[in-house]
């Protein structure tokens, strides 16, 4: 056998294997095409659209860190004549979705807030609270808008008050159980709202109707803002009324306020009547200040549960509340508020004055 015979059968070898080889070899499947997020920008800044649907998603929040404080005869305990506590810490993480989508009726929104807050050991007259009983995790808010029409848990129009921390402008509660409707055009809105007042510690609610219904107008024409609302409260059978108007005069933005209520109800409690007024006053881009005083008459209740009325006594209150800006997305806030509670009983602690305020650090995002 020749070189050229040796050459030629080992290619003939070569290539028979080969083939056979080649009859099983994997062939890699064509890799998927990959969905990445896209921006959303129909609905303002920071949406994306959920991959494989036509819905946009945003995610924000906050991280709050509060230092509350309260000096002077509104913190005794009048029950055992000792100081109460003056000073707490408070820490708050808030996280918000909001879905978006395109309907024939207009944008269909849905929103869901959960609060994490946290508050640890505190001292009540020397008795340490446990600090399991200061930890709670909430669903905040949580509603279906479509075409004007609201749904779910969320604030109501009472919660709209001063930007400044001295007020007094609702009864503390304004998160409810609510179907709403609200018509909006041109800078103008009104709307009507039947809300579940029940569970919210007011004693003539007890086994009643638990009902409240509430209505609001409002808008703005350049400069100026204004809105009047109303709450009557069934079980109560007393309503509240607010007017609230603001206009931006020389360096600052001036807002004032005015109640009146015929008796205590889910909507407003601190008082027959009450003025407010505030000035926001822009020091810098990132420093504000807004000083302020409220007036409130005939604090004192008299009246058993669900025929109470208010009957005497006052309330003057004034403080000053410094926003400043110390990068992007994180604030300060520092307020200061003196109370002056003067009362027509003879009930021990009833009439009181003091200082109370909080200093705050908030993260956004």
């Amino acid at each position: 056998m020749n070189i050229k015979s040796l050459l030629l059968g080992s290619a003939a070898a070569l290539a028979a294997v080969s083939g056979a080889h080649a009859a099983d070899a994997i062939v890699a499947a064509e890799p998927e095409a990959v969905e990445y997020v896209r921006v959303c920008d129909a609905y303002g800044t920071g949406y994306f659209y959920i991959p494989g649907t036509e819905t946009c998603l945003k995610i924000n929040g906050y991280i709050r860190f509060d230092v509350n404080f309260a000096f002077g005869d509104g913190t005794d305990n009048p029950a055992t004549g000792k100081g109460g506590e003056d000073w707490n810490v408070r820490t708050r993480g808030q996280v918000q979705f909001t879905a978006k989508s395109d309907t024939e009726y207009g944008p269909l929104t849905g929103v869901i807030v959960y609060q994490a807050n946290y508050r640890g050991p505190a001292s009540k007259d020397g008795a340490l609270s446990p600090s399991g009983a200061q930890n709670a995790t909430v669903l905040d808010t949580a509603y279906i808008d479509i075409a004007g029409l609201r749904v779910g848990k969320f604030v109501n129009w009472w919660d709209n008050d001063f930007s400044g921390e001295f007020d007094i402008t609702n009864s503390g509660t304004t998160s409810f159980n609510t179907a709403r409707y609200q018509y909006e055009a041109n800078g103008f809105y009104a709307g009507v709202a039947l809300e579940e007042l029940g569970g919210n510690g007011f004693a003539w609610e007890t086994g009643g109707n638990d009902l409240g219904i509430d209505a609001a107008i409002g808008g703005k024409a350049g400069s100026f803002t204004y809105e009047v609302l109303a709450g009557y409260d069934v079980d109560a059978d007393n309503f509240a009324v607010r007017g609230k108007i603001g206009a931006d005069i020389g360096p600052g933005t001036l807002g004032i306020a005015a109640i009146w209520a015929d008796g205590p109800s889910a909507y407003f409690t601190k008082g027959e009547w009450t003025v407010a007024a505030q000035y926001a006053i822009k020091a810098t881009d990132k420093f504000t200040i807004t000083p302020g005083f409220q007036y409130t008459g005939n604090v004192d209740v008299t009246g058993l549960a669900g025929e109470q009325e208010f009957d005497g006594g006052s309330e003057w209150r004034a403080g000053v509340t410094l926003d400043y800006q110390v990068v992007q997305n994180l604030a300060a806030k520092l307020a200061v508020t003196y109370v002056d509670h003067d009362s027509d009983t003879s009930t021990v602690g009833a009439s009181y004055t003091g200082v109370t305020g909080f200093f705050r650090l908030q993260r956004a995002f």
